[in-house]
């Protein structure tokens, strides 16, 4: 009886594996992963926005190689805002300053009172570097020019994921991330400042290196860092409050946290703190920086949560139109069409005329 009455899973309606969907899969992703590092080490790793999309876009063609080619064209869709919105920013970025003198001293001020009783009176950038920087490569040079270059391709990848999986869930990161560069975006204006290694070079500070891409060097990939060395050189250089490198390493893994188990999180969390020794460490940033960047994190999470369920109330409360036409029932296939008379209805027995005749009859 349970057979019977308990009810049935709906049969599937998308095509079935192909037997060798596995094989071509590994296939298709060995030549992706060779062209890769092709172009790596030829031109350089992908920092630039369009240029790690071109990238991400061709690895979820080679993950899903089967799928028909509309499918991979509508990620290319509903991306192309997206990169090029990347691409307006990072070229903004640039006039942020509008030639006026960036802020500095008082980020140095800050980080010496936050940290000055264990540093010696020093930022922690300069402590650092007079501790761990040698003429020679270590591991952990190594270590920080690797998670240097995560912030060009981790946010971008976990969207990517994202569409594939649960398309809701990108446009609800999507918003979020836009907001964060946004807000960052407008604090450069509002507040052009200076990283360390500027204000060493204008006497601000004692002798700080710009060491962010120098572990590459120790496996001979001298080239690795090309596109990343051409675009410190043309970004402005007085975009560091806030760091929006540890605001977006923090974003991803908080994004991601509540969905992850617990026994993750501390291997999750250590990412943020890496990029934040990473950058303090190749004086990209202050440790103010950070922090500001961190405030930026929650902001952007508080602001556009209550802004999606005010969205959403106001839904509820005013049904749009295309709701409110979902909700009539179809046409009839009798109805005439729009415009045409309606045809004359059937016509009722007469039973004044042609009385009915006794059933017995």
């Amino acid at each position: 009886m349970a057979v019977v009455t308990d009810p049935q899973p709906p049969a599937r309606t998308d095509p079935p594996a192909s037997p060798d969907g596995g094989r071509r899969r590994v296939v298709a992703m060995t030549v992706w992963a060779v062209a890769f590092v092709a172009a790596w080490l030829a031109i350089g790793l992908p920092t630039d926005p369009a240029y790690a999309f071109v990238w991400i876009w061709l690895a979820t063609i080679a993950w899903n190689s089967e799928r028909p080619w509309r499918s991979h064209l509508r990620f290319a869709r509903d991306w192309v805002p997206v990169v090029l919105l990347f691409v307006v920013y990072n070229l903004s970025r640039g006039f942020a300053d509008n030639g006026a003198t960036p802020h500095a001293m008082e980020l140095i001020v800050a980080d010496r009172f936050m940290f000055g009783w264990a540093t010696g009176g020093e930022v922690p950038t300069v402590w650092l570097q007079e501790h761990l920087y040698h003429p020679q490569v270590h591991w952990w040079d190594v270590a920080a020019s690797w998670v240097y270059f995560s912030h060009f391709v981790v946010a971008l990848t976990a969207a990517a994921v994202l569409w594939l999986r649960d398309r809701h869930r990108w446009a609800a990161y999507m918003r979020r991330w836009g907001f964060l560069c946004a807000a960052g975006l407008v604090t450069y204006f509002i507040y052009p400042a200076a990283p360390p290694w500027w204000a060493a070079q204008n006497g601000l500070l004692t002798e700080v290196a710009r060491i962010s891409t120098r572990g590459w060097k120790a496996f001979g990939m001298h080239g690795a860092g090309n596109v990343l060395n051409a675009g410190q050189i043309a970004s402005n250089p007085v975009a560091a409050m806030p760091s929006l490198h540890t605001a977006w390493a923090l974003f991803v893994v908080l994004f991601f946290l509540t969905a992850t188990r617990r026994r993750w999180w501390p291997l999750l969390l250590a990412y943020p703190l890496a990029m934040t020794f990473t950058l303090v460490y190749s004086g990209e940033h202050y440790v103010i920086d950070v922090l500001v960047g961190w405030a930026y994190v929650g902001l952007t999470f508080l602001v556009v949560g209550l802004a999606e369920r005010g969205w959403a109330a106001w839904r509820v409360r005013h049904p749009s139109a295309e709701s409110e036409q979902a909700t009539e029932p179809p046409p009839s296939p009798t109805d005439p069409p729009p415009g045409e008379p309606e045809p004359p209805s059937p016509r009722e027995p007469d039973t004044t005329t042609h009385p009915a005749i006794p059933a017995d009859r």
